[in-house]
């Protein structure tokens, strides 16, 4: 989604007339924030996209994670898409599925003693990212149609007859 178009939702929930009063700009200015930039004169840079040219500028994730600490979230990055063709998926699952069992197992032994320090929170913390990044890689790879070819691969194995393991 672009960001004219997330403003103009997010407008949807707020008066354009009460934020610009509160922003202390125009009116016209935050109608235009929810409109496409052009080169005819409609739109204008918003706040979200002067904000991600900061970012891009500066490389500091801390602007984002500042963002989503202020609105209640927590900030995780993406990790690259390293897919390729006949990437494995029940490899991946179990390795979802483990690190899983990992962040629950963590928690119950810091759980144990019906206390959980600040160490403890930050290991499990540590243990709930590598499980969110691992699963938006896979969630991804998907996306990018390996989903569809490890499909193929299985509708040309169970067209084969089977064979035994003994």
């Amino acid at each position: 989604m672009k960001s004219h178009e997330v403003l103009k939702k997010a407008f949807d929930k707020s008066s354009p007339k009460a934020i610009a009063a509160e922003l202390g700009v125009s009116l016209s200015l935050v109608y235009k924030w929810a409109q496409e930039q052009s080169e005819v004169g409609s739109g204008s840079r918003n706040p979200l996209d002067r904000v991600l040219e900061i970012h891009n500028h500066t490389q500091d994730h801390g602007l984002v994670e500042w963002l989503c600490e202020q609105s209640g979230g927590y900030f995780v990055r993406n990790p690259e898409s390293h897919c390729e063709q006949g990437y494995e998926v029940l490899p991946a699952t179990n390795e979802i599925v483990g690190q899983f069992s990992g962040l629950l197992t963590r928690i119950s032994q810091a759980a144990l003693d019906n206390s959980i320090t600040s160490d403890e929170a930050a290991e499990i913390r540590q243990c709930w990212d590598k499980l969110k990044s691992f699963a938006e890689g896979f969630v991804r790879c998907c996306e990018e149609g390996d989903f569809e070819l490890m499909k193929e691969e299985e509708e040309e194995t169970d067209s084969k007859p089977r064979s035994t393991l003994y």
